[in-house]
């Protein structure tokens, strides 16, 4: 497939552009907003097109275009205000999503949180971010698309493992953010992820079986 990466200039985005790009099945997109991140990727023979999740669905229709897939891994960060959360976690997600509906493309991998779906688990010092994640969330499972929604735990810059655990209603912890990326590219194609969200975490599990075992 070819895939669109929305937020490719994200950590955990990065990592899967990188997989991405080595990959003999797959060939990717990289969606960005600078033309700095345009030139680092494009020095490296890959693909980029430029649109905002702050702009139109149109505007990112224009580059969604040609796509079979899409992975929606964008953040506001941690550094912003809460609009921002507002902006591009939630409206901005929807907005992919309503492009991607608009062109026919099924299949969208979101990067979510870990416990998005359960209010109770919610960490209290990000209830914003938890919002907007829970509500695209919700929006995705209720769209035509062929899903998978994968959430997880804290984000660590660490090298990956290549061991997850992988499934629902995971304990709080924490998982390299390129093991995250390696299972999220992992699932473009698995059928067995179809229609499902997991929470991820670090764990003893090889991430193909992990993937196998949801």
């Amino acid at each position: 497939m070819k895939v669109l990466v929305i937020g490719a200039n994200g950590q955990v985005g990065k990592h899967i552009i990188n997989i991405l790009n080595e990959s003999d099945v797959h060939t990717v997109r990289a969606m960005v907003r600078k033309e700095e991140q345009a030139k680092e990727l494009e020095a490296r023979g890959i693909e980029t097109a430029f649109a905002s999740l702050e702009g139109t669905v149109h505007e990112i229709k224009e580059v969604m275009k040609g796509c079979d897939a899409v992975i929606f891994s964008a953040g506001s960060g941690g550094n912003t205000g809460h609009d921002k959360t507002l902006l591009i976690d939630l409206d901005g997600a929807v907005k992919a999503m309503e492009a991607a509906e608009d062109l026919g493309i099924k299949r969208f991998v979101m990067v979510s949180a870990l416990q998005a779906h359960h209010r109770e688990n919610w960490n209290t010092s990000l209830i914003p971010y938890y919002v907007a994640k829970h509500y695209a969330d919700k929006i995705l499972e209720a769209s035509g698309l062929t899903y998978t929604i994968v959430r997880p735990g804290g984000l660590l810059n660490e090298p990956g493992t290549g061991r997850v655990d992988a499934g629902e209603n995971k304990e709080r912890g924490s998982i390299p953010r390129e093991d995250v990326a390696r299972v999220v590219v992992e699932t473009l194609s698995e059928d067995h992820t179809f229609g499902r969200s997991f929470d991820l975490v670090s764990g003893d599990t090889p991430i193909a079986e992990a993937i196998q075992s949801i």
